[in-house]
């Protein structure tokens, strides 16, 4: 019997769009790209179809094969040869349906998409695009008719949590086997001295075999164990379940493994491993411009790659379940998640079924990953006073379900600015962050001040953070006198100064999370400077600009040395006397303009200097071997196209 295998079915599709015309594609593929990224709010919300003519797949007798989807948005409709094999309504998760008994020789593969507006499927309103399309991989999965879980809500049919005991590591493992009964399937466990059994097998990081025994479940003890800890050291074990008959494989499942303990204390923050920790880091959407979010796996690196450099330790995985691949990336290189689903902005009475169908998944398919530590509830769900109490109650009902779901991990609930401390669904997670952008849709940076102490003060028992807070920043655009609303590089980057001060005057914080690492796609903005776009990122749509704002990061988050130049785009200037901002993570800083020494300046993260300026002026900033440069000229004329061009709203709700 072969082992399980897949065939890719990505390529050669016909896709018939919104007006009814039919192309070829290949997958990953959104009817959004350009129309989700324009502004105006009028990007197609319907039904298309993909259609892709298909052999039979080789397989044997005693074999199964199951259609697998990593992501159709939103709901799915798959026919093959004119039936219906399965419905599915999440457009952010893995689901299979077995058509093993469904195979010709030549088959016709049709699949509905439907991202159309409706009250049923979560997320229906909210500050992003919600791209149509067969947006992850597609493939045939052949597998024995005995063999790992796979019609569970799309999980991977093995469940691992840990705990450390007097310095041991503790690895709890239950597989789950599938076996055929008739024409039914059930979920069984072989017993150990059965001809039929599972094998588990623990491996260390080097692919070791440290432990194996025969069982569906039991515990893997490792003395000693190297704990997976952060990004100073992301270790991880490999757990291999094996379904066997005899000496025969049927079938073999294997999953990543880190050991580590977690806490959070509401006067100190997050412990990992017994240590304080504290989350500092980004959210991220997964859309890319032009593209969407039909993203490559050479994307998704290139956007760890950025995370890492700037030094975050965390990401919030907003608004909805990601990528596996990009939960595996997490696990590998110690970024701790936040893991949420898209339940956000209004509560749907008719929707409620749907919350817990997506957070059934999410955490069935997330539920090894060492990187996740909570899973959020909802996001700013009281934009909409509608439904008040069937919200509150759906809350609480959802709270108890992710409880049962997962007791080891706490819940998070992520609250609207305008949602007052006092407010009920503030209190039904595990933890609490809020939504703040203090000193950007309203002034004064002095509030975020305010409101953590009070909150402190009035519920010294929450563990409180911060899930999203920044300010529009866009590279084209610039200012001597940086404004809240000016949309300039220059006010984000005096933003993120002053946030990342406050966070340090507040350490009992357990999280805080920059909205947003990139920027991305929200069509119905048009708060000026590009339509259909939020450019709270720290990095532009397309990936090629690191803002002056991400350097502040990089100095406070990141230990590999620099030294940056803020205001190399600003490159004409009217004023006399210029402000010229470093950014370093070493102590001294000195400035050089046209090849003399104008100031050093000791400190930490931000160096501020005044520049006399020249007509011509030759920039250099130092740190000990480090070297940034930047030419700026100044002119008797300010530059209209450093100004913004207001849009109709300030905002999107």
């Amino acid at each position: 019997m072969a082992e399980r295998r897949t065939v890719s079915l990505m390529n050669g599709w016909i896709f018939t769009g919104p007006e009814g015309k039919e192309q070829l594609v290949n997958l990953p593929h959104t009817w959004n790209a350009q129309d989700g990224q324009d502004g105006g709010n009028d990007y197609f919300r319907g039904t298309c179809v993909y259609e892709k003519v298909i052999p039979k797949p080789e397989f044997q007798e005693g074999e199964r094969v199951y259609l697998q989807f990593h992501g159709v948005n939103a709901s799915a409709y798959v026919f093959l040869n004119g039936k219906k094999v399965c419905s599915h309504h999440n457009g952010y998760s893995t689901f299979r349906a077995d058509v093993t008994g469904k195979l010709a020789e030549e088959n016709m593969l049709r699949v509905e998409v439907d991202n159309s507006k409706n009250e049923k499927v979560y997320p229906q309103v909210a500050d992003f695009t919600f791209y149509g399309g067969i947006y992850r991989e597609v493939e045939f999965l052949i597998v024995s008719e005995h063999h790992f879980e796979l019609d569970y809500y799309g999980g991977p049919g093995i469940k691992i949590s840990t705990e450390v005991k007097d310095g041991a590591g503790m690895i709890k493992v239950q597989a789950f086997v599938a076996q055929e009964s008739g024409n039914q399937q059930q979920t069984s466990c072989p017993e150990p001295e059965e001809e039929l059994y599972v094998e588990l097998t623990l491996k260390d990081g080097e692919g070791n075999r440290i432990s194996q025994f025969r069982g569906c479940k039991g515990v893997f003890e490792v003395e000693q164990a190297h704990l997976w800890n952060g990004v100073k050291d992301p270790y991880l074990y490999q757990v291999t379940a094996a379904l066997k008959r005899g000496d025969e494989l049927l079938d073999q499942i294997t999953s990543a493994c880190g050991i580590r303990t977690f806490s959070v204390d509401p006067k100190r923050g997050f412990f990992l491993n017994g240590v304080s920790y504290p989350l500092r880091g980004v959210s991220r959407h997964q859309d890319w411009k032009g593209i969407g979010n039909a993203i490559s796996r050479e994307q998704m690196e290139q956007d760890m790659e950025l995370i890492r450099e700037v030094g975050a330790n965390t990401i919030r995985l907003a608004h909805y379940q990601h990528d596996q691949y990009f939960y595996e990336l997490c696990d590998r290189y110690g970024i701790v998640v936040w893991a949420e689903i898209p339940y956000i902005s209004a509560h749907m009475p008719e929707g409620r079924k749907n919350t817990f169908f997506q957070m059934k998944e999410l955490i069935t398919q997330n539920y090894n990953h060492p990187c996740i530590v909570t899973w959020g509830l909802s996001n700013e769900i009281t934009i909409s006073r509608k439904h008040r109490k069937d919200m509150l109650d759906n809350h609480r009902n959802l709270q108890r379900y992710a409880k049962k779901l997962d007791p080891g991990r706490p819940t998070t609930l992520a609250c609207y600015a305008m949602c007052h401390p006092f407010h009920p669904v503030t209190k039904i997670s595990d933890l609490v962050a809020w939504n703040l952008y203090l000193g950007w849709y309203v002034p004064g940076l002095f509030l975020n001040d305010l409101f953590l102490r009070f909150y402190h003060w009035k519920y010294p028992k929450r563990c409180l953070g911060y899930s999203e807070y920044g300010a529009e920043g866009m590279p084209n655009l610039h200012s001597a006198k940086p404004r809240r609303g000016d949309h300039t590089e220059e006010y984000q980057a005096k933003y993120h100064e002053y946030m990342l001060d406050c966070f340090a005057r507040h350490p009992f914080l357990w999280s805080t999370y920059v909205w947003n690492m990139f920027d991305f796609a929200a069509d119905a903005r048009e708060q000026g400077g590009e339509p259909g776009m939020n450019h709270k990122g720290l990095v532009t749509f397309d990936r090629k600009i690191k803002k002056d704002s991400f350097y502040i990061y990089k100095a406070w988050w990141s230990e590999e040395p620099f030294v940056h130049l803020c205001g190399k785009r600003y490159e004409y200037r009217t004023e006399q006397v210029a402000d010229v901002t470093v950014y370093s993570n070493q102590k001294e800083v000195a400035l050089y303009q046209n090849g003399k020494r104008i100031g050093v300046k000791k400190g930490s993260h931000a160096f501020h200097f005044k520049v006399e300026l020249e007509q011509e002026n030759h920039l250099e900033a130092r740190a000990g071997e480090l070297r940034d440069q930047a030419v700026i000229y100044r002119t008797d004329k300010p530059r209209p196209e450093y100004k913004v061009k207001k849009g109709k709203s300030q905002n999107w709700v």
